[in-house]
């Protein structure tokens, strides 16, 4: 497993970058936001909880070994963050990592979610040298679906009451890529 030092990924459309203080106010639009976290496993957060997500993120970019790699999503063209995006990497497995992304609302229905998962799979393979890289989504996320399959991810199944949530428990639907599946082509 190799160590990013800063990430830097670039796309088409957008890019990914370490966070920083001053983007607390633009990922209170993503975290802070009831529709942006519709599918995410948790509630909107409040604007200490996302200055906390940050100050863990710029304290997860120091450790050695580097597990967590938490990013800013700007828009390549204004530079303005639009969205989150984070790699986890396996502690007991370092060449597997979990990602999870999300955008404002404002940006659905684009095909920044494929760009997004396809910058996500960039950084865990060409640039970590992961061998496989999943991620989870709410079973009703169709906007998710569409963005990992058309990444190259397979689904692989269900997670029966994965995540807990405010009236029980939700499924989750798990979605995967293989290192020699990846298509760097592609993003």
């Amino acid at each position: 497993m190799r160590r990013a030092e800063r990430v830097d990924v670039v796309g088409k459309r957008l890019r990914l970058r370490e966070l920083t203080d001053a983007d607390s106010a633009a990922l209170l639009a993503v975290y802070g936001d009831s529709d942006a976290t519709r599918y995410m496993p948790f509630e909107p957060r409040t604007p200490e909880q996302v200055d906390a997500i940050i100050e863990a993120a710029i304290g997860d970019a120091a450790e050695d070994p580097r597990l967590v790699y938490a990013m800013a999503v700007t828009d390549i063209d204004t530079g303005e963050v639009i969205g989150v995006a984070r790699l986890s990497i396996e502690r007991d497995h370092p060449h597997s990592a979990e990602i999870g992304v999300g955008l404002r609302p404002d940006h659905w229905g684009r095909g920044l979610g494929t760009e997004l998962v396809r910058l996500a799979l960039r950084l865990g393979f060409a640039e970590l040298g992961l061998h496989r890289v999943w991620g989870a989504r709410a079973p009703e996320n169709s906007g998710a679906q569409l963005a990992m399959l058309t990444a190259g991810m397979v689904e692989e199944g269900r997670i029966r009451h994965h995540v807990p949530v405010r009236n029980g428990w939700r499924d989750s639907i798990v979605h995967s890529i293989l290192e020699h599946e990846w298509n760097p082509g592609l993003g």
